[in-house]
Formats: structure tokens, C-alpha cells, sequence
């Protein structure tokens, strides 16, 4: 059964719509695998002459053991960020006579081989190899190294057990800053000495390598938990069940005063309202906006007056870049039906570029009271307004006619990269560096308000040719129609 979940998934990976148009990714992932497998092969090699050096009269071994609690907080954070289950598509397979166990019992046996629990063994090993050839005990070492190796595991089921209760929360990154932020804050104000508590474990566990059992048991009980967890929501209607809430509605009828495109907005500002993945769009539109107070508030960076420009186009154009990057997949789940209706296509188009310039608008109006900062800084901030209205929406725009990943709107919302590809990756050059070259170019040739008024008449030129630009755009989204529907009606 295990040989025929790995060919289902060895045909959907090489038969996907998207693999060959993010075959870049792969390629880019795999060098920067091989660089992360290199620093922690050299830390491996290194860590014990090094601890030798810096600490003369320490062991080596009880210094690494005192510094475990910090790996397992960082190694959990990133692990909550970046790693997500190894799910595949098991639709299909729950009307076939395929006990759920076993497609359970796949699913978290394959993501013991993932990248995230291969990497510390990179360090674990040449660690504990390098202990021994300095003449430690053989066994010891070796229930010392596999206890880290069962640890490493427990992260790797503790992690999805914590993604499952908090995949459901608006706030779903908040249960992991609190677990971690919690424990750090304990044994930092010495109210319990967890780091010394986990230091004092391995050395019980190097001196006395039968207590490995006190981790596998962990490591067993995590597993259970993924299981039952797991199975509970192996149904073919488990998608189907929806919590009974309150319908909270809300008056949109000045959108009518836009014209044939108000229908468009109306159904954009409710699709941003009412789903995890795009209401993530607004709480970064906060984020954006106080942007700037990370920089201008340090004296140095008050001085770097280029910089001025990459605050601006950022802080005005956080929703234009949160929200355009993946227009229109926002819509993947229903464009096939979208493209049957009787409407133009550069209506919709036009209802997202007025939704994305409103949004420069409104943010640059919020953020007048960075002129307490100086009058150059709100000026740097209107110029980087205009030319993110004038140049960066229809970039963005066009970008989007090479979009082909579909996008669940009910996914959580935070270090979700459903729908990223190369687009995404490679759009950022012309919306933040484009405008901040052109700037310190004209600024160390001529001056600060030459700079600014370039860049102010970019935007100025991209507004009065926004019609002609705007069929240029309509002409590459129709000419990519039925790609993007055949892409986004695959689920990989």
C-alpha cells in the first residue's frame, strides 16, 4: 500500500500544471538546502575545538547539553513557520476500500523524512563522532546522539499538534508565541531553570543511556495525538462541516458611485472580509503603516535619505503588494465559473487596479504624520504614493497574468506560501528596487526634490496612459485564460 501512495504522489508531483513553471523554486531550494546542510555539517566539525577554545576548563558535552532548550524553542519556531505536513490528496482514496488508518500512518511516516528533521543530523552526527574519536565512551555517546534524534522527532509531531489547534484561530501564529515566548520568559527570570532541567536530562541520559525511554514515550504519545487528530478529520464530508456563527452583514452601497465596476468591488471587499487567507491583507496594511517608525525613529537611518523612497513605496503599497501579487488567484476556486459570466474582462481587472490605488491613497492620507520626521520624509512619501498609482499597480497587474497556482481562501493565513511562485518572487524587483534606484540615481546627480519630482512624473505618466495600458494588460489575461483555468482547477 505504502508503494502505491508513493507512486500517486510521484505521478501528481511531475504531472502538476505548476512543476515546470516552478522548476526555478525547486532549483533555488535545492542549492539553498545544500548551503544549510553545509553550515550545519561545518557548526558539526567545528562546534567541539571551538568550545574548547572559548571555554578551556568547561566539557565541551555539558555546555552544548545547557544550550538544548534554545534549540528546541528556535528549531520549533521555524518549524511552525515553514514546515507543513505532508498531506496528499486522500479524497479519492476514502471511497476505496483503504482502511483511514493506513493513510494516516503514511502521512505521518513520511514527514519523519522531511528536510526540517534531516538537517540537525548534519551536526548531531560529526558532534558525536568527533566525541568519540576525543576517547568518550562509545555507547554513551550513541544514547546521547540518539536521544537528540528523538527529540528532533517530537518537535516534528509536536509541531503539527500545535498547527491543528491553532489552524482554526484568526490570530493562528498566536499559540506559538505564547508556548515559546512563555517558556523563554520562565527560565529567563529564573522562575523555572527549564534549560537547565533539559541540560540536566541528557546528562542523565549520556551517563545512563537506558533513560532514552522517557523520550521515545513522548515521542509515542505525540505520535497518538497526530493520529487520533488526524483520523477524526479523514471523512468525505469533514470539508463540508462549518461552525454556526451570526451573519454579520454590512452596507456597501457607496461602492455604486464606481460604476460597472461596483459589482466587482463589492464582491473583492467581501472576499477580503470573510476569508483567513485574505484578511491577513489587513492586518498587514497596519503593519505597513507603522513601517516606518522601525526606521525613522534611529538617527543613522534619518541621514540615509535615498532609503526614504523604499519606506515610502512600502508603507503606501503594503495592500497593493499583499493583495495584487495574487490577483487572480484570489478567485482560482470559482474562475472557471467567473470566466463563463457575461461581463468584460477589463472590468474585473479595473475593479482590482481601483481597489489597489484607493488603498495607496488611503494609507498615504493615514501616514501624513510622518512629517514629524521632517518635511522630506512626507514628500519622499507623496512621491512613492503617486508612482505606486501611476506605475507599481500596473506592474503588479501584469505580473498577475502569469499567475498559476491555486489558492484556498481558508488556509491559515500566517507564512502561507499556497500560490507563491517565481511571480511573486520576482515582481518584488520592479515594485521596491525600480523605484529606489531610479531615485538615488537622480538624487546623487542632481538633487533631493528632482529625485522625488522623476518619480512623481513616472506616476503622473502612468495615470493619463492608464486606458491604453490597461487593454495591453486585458490582452495578456485573455490571451492566458484557459491556462489559468486548466492550472487552477489542479489542487497541487
Amino acid at each position: 500500500m505504502i508503494k502505491r501512495f508513493l507512486s500517486l504522489e510521484w505521478k501528481s508531483f511531475f504531472r502538476s500544471a505548476s512543476f515546470g513553471k516552478s522548476l526555478g523554486i525547486k532549483i533555488f531550494m535545492g542549492f539553498l538546502s545544500l548551503y544549510l546542510i553545509a553550515m550545519f555539517l561545518i557548526l558539526g566539525i567545528g562546534l567541539f575545538p571551538a568550545l574548547q577554545e572559548f571555554f578551556p576548563d568547561s566539557d565541551p558535552l555539558l555546555i552544548v547539553n545547557s544550550f538544548l532548550f534554545y534549540w528546541i524553542l528556535g528549531d520549533l519556531v521555524i518549524r511552525f513557520f515553514f514546515q507543513k505536513l505532508p498531506v496528499m490528496s486522500v479524497m479519492p482514496l476514502l471511497v476505496l476500500p483503504i482502511k483511514r488508518s493506513k493513510i494516516v500512518n503514511y502521512v505521518l511516516g513520511k514527514s519523519v523524512f522531511s528536510f526540517f528533521n534531516a538537517l540537525p543530523l548534519f551536526a548531531i552526527i560529526p558532534f558525536g563522532v568527533t566525541l568519540m574519536v576525543k576517547d568518550y565512551p562509545v555507547s554513551q555517546v550513541i544514547g546521547w546522539m540518539a536521544a537528540l534524534i528523538v527529540v528532533v522527532l517530537i518537535l516534528n509531531f509536536l509541531n503539527f499538534i500545535i498547527e491543528s489547534f491553532s489552524a482554526e484561530k484568526e490570530l493562528s501564529f498566536l499559540p506559538i508565541i505564547v508556548l515559546v515566548g512563555g517558556l523563554y520568559a520562565l527560565n529567563h527570570f529564573n522562575v523555572v531553570s527549564i534549560s537547565g532541567l533539559i541540560g540536566n536530562g541528557f546528562n542523565a541520559i549520556y551517563n545512563q543511556p537506558f533513560l532514552i525511554i522517557v523520550p521515545l514515550l513522548i515521542l509515542l504519545s505525540c505520535y497518538v495525538i497526530n493520529f487520533k487528530l488526524l483520523k477524526q478529520k479523514l471523512f468525505l464530508d469533514s470539508g463540508l462541516k462549518t461552525k454556526i456563527k451570526e451573519v454579520n452583514t454590512s452596507n456597501l452601497d457607496w461602492t455604486k458611485n464606481f460604476g460597472d465596476i461596483a459589482p466587482f468591488l463589492q464582491l473583492d471587499l467581501k472576499l477580503i472580509w470573510r476569508n483567513k487567507r485574505t484578511k491577513s491583507t489587513v492586518w498587514m496594511v497596519v503593519f505597513g503603516l507603522l513601517y516606518g517608525l522601525v526606521f525613522y525613529v534611529n538617527p543613522q537611518f534619518i541621514s540615509m535619505t535615498p532609503s526614504y523612497i523604499f519606506v515610502g513605496v512600502f508603507s503606501t503599497g503594503i495592500f497593493l503588494m499583499n493583495f495584487g501579487q495574487f490577483v487572480p488567484a484570489w478567485d482560482s476556486s470559482y474562475y472557471g465559473l467567473l470566466m463563463t459570466q457575461n461581463l468584460k474582462y477589463e472590468q474585473y481587472l479595473k475593479s482590482k487596479f481601483t481597489l489597489m490605488a484607493l488603498s495607496v491613497l488611503i494609507l498615504f492620507v493615514l501616514g501624513i504624520p510622518y512629517v514629524y520626521f521632517g518635511w522630506k520624509v512626507l514628500f519622499a512619501h507623496f512621491a512613492a504614493a503617486i508612482y505606486n498609482m501611476g506605475v507599481n499597480t500596473h506592474v503588479i497587474l501584469l505580473g498577475g497574468s502569469f499567475n498559476r497556482k491555486k489558492i484556498n481562501l481558508n488556509e491559515k493565513a500566517v507564512f502561507n506560501y499556497q500560490g507563491t511562485g517565481a511571480v511573486q518572487w520576482l515582481i518584488g524587483i520592479p515594485i521596491l528596487l525600480l523605484p529606489m534606484g531610479i531615485f538615488a540615481v537622480v538624487y546623487f546627480l542632481t538633487g533631493f526634490e528632482i529625485a522625488c519630482l522623476v518619480l512623481i512624473i513616472l506616476g503622473i505618466v502612468g495615470i493619463v496612459f492608464h486606458q491604453k495600458i490597461m487593454k495591453l494588460i486585458t490582452k495578456k489575461y485573455t490571451d492566458s485564460k484557459y491556462k489559468m483555468i486548466d492550472a487552477f482547477n489542479q489542487d497541487n
